[in-house]
């Protein structure tokens, strides 16, 4: 990783990180652990990027997910109860749902950061359907 995806990464956790991390408490209905790869998701050549495709691939996905398995209150404990991370990582591995996985209550979500950008539906509704399965 060079000079401007290390400047790019650092831009985009100190400027836009703060307020998906915010929504992603919200939508959990708590302050959940968010372990973030910063360096795995700063993919060589694309740092002018960043802006779009972290919330792409990876935020705004988990956030839908989580406002979908707290709609109701049952969601909510289950969520709470279950729920003890989540990771998020680029192993450069997985362009596909098959990288995430909710083990022990840790939801790992592993995807190439530049890679099917704009399928976050398809992620935010693999995403659901793991946590509930596991919870």
């Amino acid at each position: 990783m060079g000079l401007a995806e290390r400047r790019a990464a650092e831009q985009f956790k100190t400027e836009q990180y703060p307020e998906w991390k915010r929504r992603i408490d919200q939508a959990a209905g708590f302050e959940v652990p968010v372990e973030v790869n910063w360096d795995q998701l700063a993919v060589d050549g694309y740092a002018e990027s960043y802006g779009q495709f972290f919330p792409k691939v990876f935020f705004e996905p988990l956030e839908r997910a989580l406002a979908a398995v707290t709609i109701d209150q049952m969601g909510k404990d289950a969520l709470k109860a279950g729920l003890k991370q989540i990771i998020v990582k680029n192993s450069d591995q997985y362009g596909s749902t098959s990288g995430f996985s909710f083990t022990g209550g840790i939801l790992t979500m592993d995807y190439k950061s530049h890679t099917n950008v704009d399928y976050g539906d398809e992620r935010a509704k693999a995403l659901q359907k793991l946590l509930e399965s596991g919870l």
